[in-house]
């Protein structure tokens, strides 16, 4: 079980390049990935993206790219022969309005004028570059990974804890239930003695009564899929990526528990029933957090 929160930094320190990937992920319903990297390799975002989609499912990721390039490498440059005529017709056009004074204008001069000579820019990554980026990227993945996974572990342990706390309500509600019937024909009995002291009454419209009341008020289907759906829950936590399938499977629980709770006419089993969805909500805050 992975968690949605965590941090991965991977580093690249060889042949003069220095390389940091640093990877934040927080909770978030779907997979959001943003990448924050110099221009250089505004090229392989997708590349980036593809390797994240590999090994995480959700949350949203800001992934820092940061590097120096420290390699001795020859400067090319870029003589802008247009400039360079401009420059030289400007100091001819000078040279005939002011013959008297000395031309100094030489060839250095021409190459110090702004926009002659310029250093090419890089246009993108080169093979070392890229392969840095890979392996500084799989380190972060890597070493992110490790701690969404000992956070999931915690996630788990705290979950399962409060299952046994769920399985625990479900049960003390089970013994409850039976009585609940018996106990509202035995008020039902006691209030029409007392309303109607000294006179004969149907026995059989009461028990009648009672029927239908236990029939309204029974449980027995609701609490047996609160079991069935807690042993689930036990299951799918021993898989990896279950996020999903935890939050669906805490919404049945939820609507078995709001149907107890509209069932209920006894208060020991509202009580019960009020304390399981508290539990059931505690559960469910704690899946926002799973992968």
């Amino acid at each position: 079980m992975f968690s949605m929160t965590g941090f991965g930094k991977g580093e690249y320190k060889q042949n003069g390049i220095e390389m940091t990937v640093e990877i934040k992920t927080v909770n978030n319903r779907y997979l959001d990935i943003s990448v924050k990297s110099p221009k250089i390799f505004i090229a392989y975002e997708e590349v980036i993206r593809a390797a994240v989609r590999k090994v995480i499912t959700r949350g949203h990721l800001d992934i820092f790219i940061n590097f120096v390039d420290k390699r001795e490498k020859p400067k090319s440059l870029y003589v802008d022969v247009p400039a360079a005529q401009s420059w030289n017709d400007a100091a001819a056009k000078l040279k005939g309005l002011f013959p008297d004074l000395e031309n100094d204008f030489t060839l250095s001069s021409l190459m110090k004028c702004p926009d002659v000579v310029r250093q090419e820019e890089v246009q993108g990554a080169d093979e070392q570059l890229v392969a840095a980026l890979e392996y500084a990227l799989g380190l972060a993945l890597e070493n992110l990974n490790a701690m969404r996974l000992k956070e999931g572990a915690k996630l788990k342990e705290d979950m399962l804890s409060r299952m046994s706390e769920i399985e625990r309500l479900v049960e003390k509600i089970r013994q409850r239930a039976p009585l609940v019937a018996e106990d509202y024909r035995k008020k039902m009995q006691e209030r029409m003695k007392e309303i109607l002291e000294g006179v004969n009454y149907d026995e059989g419209r009461l028990l009648t009564e009672v029927a239908v009341f236990a029939d309204k008020s029974n449980i027995d289907e609701e609490l047996t899929r609160l079991n069935s759906h807690i042993s689930q829950f036990r299951s799918i936590c021993e898989e990896e990526r279950v996020g999903r399938k935890l939050d669906f499977l805490v919404q049945e629980f939820n609507r078995e528990a709001n149907t107890v709770c509209s069932k209920s006419n006894d208060l020991s089993v509202t009580d019960s029933g009020l304390a399981l969805k508290s539990e059931i909500e505690k559960v469910r805050e704690q899946v926002q957090n799973v992968e």
